[in-house]
């Protein structure tokens, strides 16, 4: 890490010493942690894609600002969004750990992104200087790797109902309940949850009228309200 990025990602550790990764661990121990393991902060523009379907990696990302899905394409361009991460989460961090294992999916930004870059295998190497917040840090990874598996676990349930309506109830119910509220907001726009569901759009947008003409819930954009 140079001394310019060093620079740069020291305007970052207010949002890094909250992030799972470095719970527990201090602003300096941080910084030094990250010039020891030799990460990479780099800028993309809306759009633009950070791993591609297909590729090997030894390093996986940490958003620093903005937002990527994470998705599938096929052969005609048609594509499917596995999941949205945001500040603070990671992505590519199961392929990077595997290493010599191929991409399953491709990251692409939602907006304009900041990503700190980390190489898989430094992050796992101990360092003597810093064995203790090293440590702590690779207890914290596991539980981080954790939560994306459950992540995982929750699309495949709302993707493996039957119906478009089905998928929809799942999917919500499951947001009302992580946010603890009847009223809360989605992190899709109506393209996007379609994608995200794997189901057409115009479908979508029909079950989507016929649960607000039943009373069972409102919308407004991608704000919901569950009755």
């Amino acid at each position: 890490m140079t001394k310019a990025v060093k620079k740069e990602v020291r305007e970052y550790l207010p949002l890094l010493k909250n992030i799972s990764i470095f719970g527990g661990i201090g602003e300096e121990d941080i910084l030094h942690m990250l010039k020891c393991r030799k990460t990479v902060l780099q800028v993309y523009e809306k759009e633009s894609y950070i791993f591609r379907e297909g590729q090997v990696t030894g390093s996986f990302g940490m958003l620093l600002s903005g937002s990527v899905y994470a998705v599938k394409e096929d052969l005609w361009g048609n594509r499917s969004i596995l999941a949205k991460m945001g500040v603070g989460q990671l992505f590519g961090e199961s392929f990077a750990f595997i290493g010599g294992e191929e991409l399953t999916f491709s990251v692409v930004t939602a907006e304009r992104s900041v990503v700190l870059f980390m190489n898989a295998t430094e992050m796992l190497t101990v360092c003597s200087k810093l064995c203790q917040c090293h440590n702590r840090m690779i207890q914290n990874m596991v539980k981080v790797m954790a939560e994306a598996n459950q992540m995982l676990m929750r699309k495949i349930e709302h993707t493996s109902q039957h119906s478009t309506r089905d998928k929809l109830l799942s999917y919500l119910s499951d947001e009302s309940r992580r946010q603890k509220s009847r009223s809360f907001e989605i992190p899709f726009n109506r393209q996007q949850l379609a994608d995200y569901l794997n189901v057409d759009r115009s479908a979508m947008s029909s079950a989507l009228g016929k649960l607000r003409d039943e009373g069972i819930l409102e919308f407004d954009r991608n704000r919901f309200t569950i009755f």
